[in-house]
């Protein structure tokens, strides 16, 4: 899917993003895990902002995403902060043309936006042939929980001078899926009138022992799942559920 105008109010709408916690697992699971390098692939980067973390802290990555919007405000963000990071336009269930890398992560539920069961498998494909031996692939989704209780059938607004929002959920297409319907009304500070963008966008989760089956069948060892950044097995409402996985040997 392609974000549209989204990709310019990202930054400011998911200002509440627990990045800091993405960047204390992965550095705690490349020490946990001894990977050997720190050669990074960050699928559906989005704007870059963890990307430019993770490129801070040391680690040389490489983002992909399939929006050009959003690799276009990732690569400004990057280049602002003076730091060399590869972007490129590209499917992640059809990812190619990379050597591998020691860490690949698909961060904040961005594997929850793609429709079908065949499009998840074969991404874990993608980053298994991608995916240096002793390297771990991390990538979280939401839980069924959080689609269909909090999610589910509701409404969620924001009114703030610059840019406003309504954002409606409700049932999507598919089992266990939502569709979030999202109008923003951004302020043109020129003409002092509201604008107003409309984007749709489609989410699906799968039960945590169907995740464990793909990557099985996919070529993984399956080495942690937890939830919500605590240690410990996802309990019943858990939102976030984080998984960590090793190539087979």
């Amino acid at each position: 899917m392609s974000y549209g105008k989204f990709a310019y109010l990202y930054d400011r709408l998911m200002e509440d993003v627990p990045y800091d916690s993405w960047i204390k697992l992965v550095n705690e699971k490349h020490a946990e895990f001894n990977v050997s390098g720190k050669r990074l692939l960050d699928l559906a980067c989005g704007t870059g902002q963890l990307s430019i973390r993770l490129s801070e802290q040391g680690y040389d990555v490489t983002g992909v995403d399939l929006s050009e919007d959003m690799l276009a405000v990732a690569q400004s963000k990057a280049e602002q902060k003076g730091l060399q990071i590869p972007f490129y336009l590209q499917n992640m269930a059809e990812l190619e043309g990379f050597s591998e890398f020691d860490i690949i992560g698909i961060f904040c539920d961005s594997l929850n936006y793609l429709e079908t069961e065949s499009d998840v498998k074969n991404t874990f494909r993608r980053v298994h042939s991608h995916l240096k031996n002793d390297g771990i692939f991390i990538f979280d989704v939401h839980s069924i929980y959080k689609i269909m209780q909090i999610f589910m059938n509701q409404t969620f607004a924001e009114n703030d001078e610059e840019i406003s929002y309504i954002w409606h959920s409700y049932q999507g297409e598919y089992p266990n899926s939502v569709e979030h319907d999202l109008s923003f009304f951004v302020l043109d500070e020129e003409t002092g009138k509201y604008d107003r963008y409309d984007e749709l966008h489609l989410q699906r989760t799968y039960p945590i022992d169907q995740y464990k089956s793909w990557l099985e069948e996919c070529g993984f060892d399956l080495v942690d799942v937890s939830a919500d950044f605590e240690e410990g097995p996802p309990g019943s409402q858990a939102e976030r559920i984080i998984f960590i996985a090793k190539k087979s040997h």
